[in-house]
């Protein structure tokens, strides 16, 4: 039986009476006569427009307070400016032309000053020369070739497929080299070799709890690589130290279940894991791909008393899968027997055989245990 809540009209109300007090779902002045009866005028106190919840059955719901918005998380930011970009190098056959160029200026130095081996001249095919002695131009001429040498042989580099070069100059970032094979780099600037290679991490037992709180022990797998090499090196101390953080600090806010036979809960640990772990190592310019536990264990202070719990929920399950096969079963057989004409049991006897035949299955149940 339902209930309908009706309003007068003004017409219906008599004069010298009070306005109705609640019009609709809003109100906008109560009057204050009806709680002090005995003031001789009235006085209306004007208030918001107030939601007057409805009992359940009348077709009319109650307004709910919207949620406010989640403040976000801040993000870490490094430097807007700090970003990889290509460093200008020759390849290495001009490297190694100007090095034998300073070489061979040595050479015909030493000649001309008249101290070069009489074996190495001979060598060389280079006529006889008294030579001019070692003079400020000999000399000269030694510092000039000579750091030509240096230079040439001294910016000889090898690059190799899947590192990288981040260079500096006097704290200043000048680039970076991916490029392959031999080529010459500005022997004045700091190399500092990066792996930019798809990488695999296997992390130690790491601290983690469930949905419950209880402690665990995750064993996780990251995949991932060095995208921007200039905020990896030169925005952070150690890129790998801070990857290990960051899934350290996402295991914290992700709650990972213990494995129970089913993919769901663990891909599910694993996709928020790799999201949180990837957002928060993408401002550093490292690129994550996976985050996937790989081992899940209770902790050492909790996995005795976790375990006598498991192997208890275990046993107490098998008992509920044996009772209700063998109440399957003494039903099964009552029924046929009655139904059959076999036997015309009354409500003593019906209950007794159900009693022998509990006590029969359940006794060869349990020597089939083990």
């Amino acid at each position: 039986m339902s209930t309908t809540t009706t309003s007068q009209t003004p017409e219906s109300e008599g004069p010298g009476r009070p306005g109705r007090l609640i019009q609709n779902e809003s109100t906008t002045e109560i009057p204050v006569h009806l709680l002090f009866r005995d003031d001789p005028d009235p006085v209306s106190v004007p208030l918001r427009p107030t939601v007057v919840g409805r009992r359940h059955g009348t077709g009319e719901q109650p307004r709910f307070r919207r949620p406010a918005p989640a403040t976000p998380r801040a993000v870490p930011q490094v430097d807007p400016e700090l970003g990889e970009r290509r460093a200008r190098v020759l390849p290495g056959a001009a490297g190694v032309l100007a090095g034998a160029c300073g070489a061979a200026g040595c050479v015909a130095t030493s000649w001309w000053a008249g101290v070069l081996p009489p074996l190495a001249a001979a060598a060389l095919r280079l006529p006889a020369h008294p030579g001019a002695g070692l003079g400020p131009a000999q000399w000269a001429a030694y510092a000039g070739a000579g750091a030509l040498g240096v230079f040439g042989f001294g910016g000889l580099a090898r690059g190799r497929t899947g590192r990288a070069w981040v260079l500096g100059l006097f704290g200043r970032y000048r680039g970076t080299v991916r490029r392959t094979g031999l080529m010459w780099v500005n022997p004045l600037l700091l190399r500092r070799r990066v792996d930019v290679r798809l990488r695999h991490w296997r992390s130690e037992p790491m601290p983690a709890a469930d949905g419950n709180g209880v402690a665990l022990r995750v064993v996780v797998l990251v995949v991932w690589r060095v995208r921007d090499t200039a905020r990896a090196v030169l925005g952070i101390e150690d890129h790998e130290t801070y990857l290990r953080e960051c899934v350290e600090a996402a295991l914290a806010r992700v709650p990972v279940e213990t494995p129970d036979g089913t993919r769901g809960p663990a891909e599910a640990a694993g996709d928020a894991l790799t999201r949180l772990t990837a957002a928060d190592a993408a401002p550093v310019g490292l690129e994550v791909f996976s985050v996937q536990p790989v081992r899940i264990e209770y902790a050492p202070e909790v996995a005795a008393a976790m375990n006598r719990r498991r192997i208890a929920a275990l046993d107490a399950q098998h008992r509920a899968s044996v009772l209700t096969s063998v109440v399957d079963s003494v039903e099964d057989t009552v029924t046929r027997l009655t139904v059959r004409g076999l036997v015309d049991l009354d409500d003593y006897e019906r209950k007794a055989l159900v009693k022998d035949l509990t006590v029969a299955f359940c006794a060869g149940r349990g020597e089939q245990m083990p």
